[in-house]
């Protein structure tokens, strides 16, 4: 991170390295209005939310355009690129000042935006204003579709074609737990907390001692890995003190499957 960024970056980070995930942080974005003057715009967002849905959003472009051998090798794209115009156009759009942007959200923005190459755009976490000459930076077009999935079944067709977006049910400690070789199972007792939802990509499904396992590739606590996870393990969780949108009806660790089939 360069030092002549801005002072929330610094914020930003600083919130990563205390494992504080639900930090809301100012962000400031200039946007252009109908007579193409440009303007600031200050507004509040999960920062570290949106981050998570980018960096998976773009990895599933970086993986398909490999696959279909747009490019010669994997090739990395930005992801602040899709927060900063995902963001900011569905915070148009809702006219809200507090916004949450999912995977595919960043998937229809690459859609009408094209995408510039990792390095081609400001640092994953950045939230100094845009300037007005990154509109010149060149962009890969990206065209197709993003396909949704409820059910794991569904998911397992999607995975033929290549590694498919999903979200993590996360319990803590159970997730720090797993280890190298361990399998993810969800909460296992009282002293359980539960964490939330994390954006993650399903690479690879396979039995491991007769147990269906998917191989999930997860950012957590600033750190990037693969992960075992049941797919067989099923939980539910009750509201607590009456609060009805706490409760989870039984489902399993891995929903909200989402792919991305692009066309040549």
């Amino acid at each position: 991170m360069s030092s002549r960024c801005h002072p929330n970056c610094q914020r930003a980070a600083a919130a990563k390295e205390d494992g504080n995930f639900h930090l809301v942080l100012p962000d400031c974005y200039y946007i252009d209005d109908a007579f193409g003057n440009s303007f600031m715009v200050w507004f509040l967002c999960l920062v570290d939310s949106a981050e998570r849905a980018a960096t998976v959003a773009a990895n599933l472009i970086s993986t398909a355009r490999v696959i279909l051998k747009l490019d010669r090798e994997f090739t990395e794209y930005s992801a602040q690129f899709l927060v900063d115009n995902a963001l900011v156009e569905k915070m148009e759009k809702q006219q809200q000042r507090r916004s949450k942007i999912t995977v595919k959200d960043c998937l229809e923005c690459a859609f009408k935006e094209g995408i510039p190459r990792y390095g081609h755009w400001a640092h994953l976490g950045c939230v100094s204003p845009v300037p007005p000459f990154a509109s010149l930076m060149p962009r890969v077009p990206v065209k197709g579709e993003a396909i949704e999935a409820k059910e794991l079944k569904d998911a397992f067709e999607l995975l033929e074609h290549g590694p498919v977006g999903a979200k993590l049910h996360v319990f803590s400690p159970e997730i720090d737990l797993v280890g190298e070789n361990g399998v993810y199972r969800g909460p296992s007792s009282n002293g359980t907390s539960y964490v939330g939802l994390r954006d993650v990509i399903l690479v690879a499904a396979e039995k491991i001692k007769g147990e269906a396992v998917g191989t999930v590739k997860i950012r957590y606590k600033k750190e990037t890995s693969f992960m075992n996870v049941s797919l067989s393990q099923m939980f539910t969780r009750l509201a607590q003190s009456g609060d009805e949108s706490q409760t989870i009806e039984p489902t399993g660790l891995l929903v909200d499957f989402i792919v991305l089939r692009l066309s040549q």
